[in-house]
């Protein structure tokens, strides 16, 4: 029997991805391992194993498809001395479309029952399965108030503005599926009503709150990418509902400019940057700080017992925290090494779920963009993050006479209900020791 290929959850909070590119052809033979497909996620583009032996039968969703949700067949790979003729009357997951959703699991069972079985009377209690069974000509699949649609053709003709009553279905049993949807589009089809009295009354979403009209002048529409969809999803959580505050401090970089040259001119094994420095300070400064290694938990505060500090990395579309675990019990050379492998993977899209999610302190260091000072946002659920800023040469006052030194602003922001002033103060206090005194990290 064929088997069917699903889209996979690459990570524990994905929901939907783009399928990439094919690695593999129909009619091609694939073996447990080989590599079928490349998916791409909000934070990576990651390789999809066949776990079967087979031949790859059909391509349900072509390469390039976006927003495929979890679980939505993909392919259907042909078992060993099965032909072709194998898929004739085979419908994946049930019948799904290859380029819509699959079908919700009453639909399923309806399309499975004979198409003269007598629909029961409707009632609140009773399951409207048995309507759309009834219907198997194209036209609006409705039933009372329902209209059947797959989740894609809803979300298409949600952003399009259309009347879904107004649109004839052409999948099973009349359903709405996204070329109908597309269809209608194209020939101009019904607007959805402009005002609903039960809309009215409901407070506007996040999302309609975002909509801007358009610019007087000439623009281009760029398509959001699954990562700005996730940063602009997360970062609105996190202003919504963390009650960040502010701490900057100022740090003298002279010494540790000094022993970083002294360091780097040992060995040609390692290259230690400033910004390595920052990470081993701020992990030993959660280590003498512990209960700001912390995080909110609803109604409890979870503290974390290991120190994992995400990192900032800027990449094409957006940035990702790759995560250096345990950083407090890791000297300079090995977070320099781990830092840089990290940075390339990502930039790359090739990290791993486990390299970039969890961590439970960041840094995000503007500094060689010549920022010298800024306020971060808070990354859900991490309780806190410190901004660096650039490295520059002030006039500062030392033993009551003007002298010049290598400065660098800080701001930590901190989650209010974990972390109040004086243990933020206290965090920074730590961490600027380590900084102005290096020497220190390495007892």
């Amino acid at each position: 029997m064929p088997i069917t290929i699903t889209m996979p959850a690459l990570s524990p909070t994905m929901t939907e991805g783009k399928l990439a590119t094919w690695q593999a052809k129909e009619g091609d033979s694939v073996s447990s391992g080989d590599v079928l497909a490349e998916i791409e996620t909000d934070k990576a583009t990651m390789e999809v194993e066949a776990v079967d032996e087979g031949t790859l039968g059909k391509i349900l969703i072509p390469a390039g498809t976006d927003n495929v949700a979890v679980n939505t067949p993909i392919a259907i790979l042909l078992e060993e001395g099965e032909d072709a003729s194998a898929l004739d009357g085979y419908k994946a997951g049930g019948g799904a479309a290859p380029a819509d959703a699959p079908e919700p699991a009453t639909e399923e069972k309806a399309e499975a029952a004979p198409a003269s079985a007598p629909a029961a009377p409707a009632a609140p209690t009773s399951s409207p399965a048995s309507e759309p069974a009834k219907n198997t000509a194209p036209g609006p699949a409705k039933s009372e108030d329902r209209i059947f649609a797959s989740p894609l053709a809803r979300r298409i003709a949600k952003d399009a503005g259309l009347d879904l009553g107004a649109i004839a279905g052409t999948g099973p049993h009349g359903r709405i599926i996204k070329a109908d949807v597309e269809k209608s589009i194209a020939s101009g089809g019904a607007k959805a009503p402009a005002t609903q009295p039960a809309a009215a009354a409901a407070a506007p979403t996040p999302a309609a709150q975002a909509v801007t009209p358009p610019p007087a002048g000439n623009y281009e529409e760029i398509p959001l990418t699954s990562m700005r969809k996730t940063i602009a999803r997360r970062l609105s959580e996190a202003k919504q509902t963390i009650p960040h505050f502010y701490l900057t401090i100022e740090c003298e970089l002279d010494n540790l400019l000094a022993m970083r040259k002294e360091l780097n001119a040992r060995s040609d094994d390692y290259k230690i940057s400033v910004n390595d420095f920052i990470i081993r300070a701020s992990a030993l400064a959660l280590r003498k700080v512990p209960t700001a290694n912390a995080c909110w938990g609803g109604d409890k505060i979870l503290q974390y017992k290991d120190v994992d500090i995400s990192v900032a990395v800027a990449i094409e579309g957006g940035l990702i925290t790759p995560v250096v675990r345990n950083a407090d019990q890791k000297g300079l050379a090995a977070i320099s090494n781990e830092m840089k492998e990290l940075a390339n993977k990502a930039k790359a899209g090739k990290l791993m779920p486990e390299e970039y999610q969890g961590g439970c302190f960041s840094i995000s260091n503007l500094g060689m963009f010549g920022i010298k000072e800024f306020s971060a946002v808070i990354n859900p659920p991490q309780a806190a993050i410190l901004a660096i800023g650039a490295g520059e040469m002030r006039p500062v006052v030392k033993e009551g006479a003007l002298a010049m030194a290598n400065m660098m602003s800080v701001t930590l922001s901190c989650d209010h209900r974990v972390i109040d002033g004086a243990l933020g103060a206290e965090l920074l206090k730590h961490f600027k020791g380590y900084i102005q005194e290096p020497l220190t990290m390495m007892l």
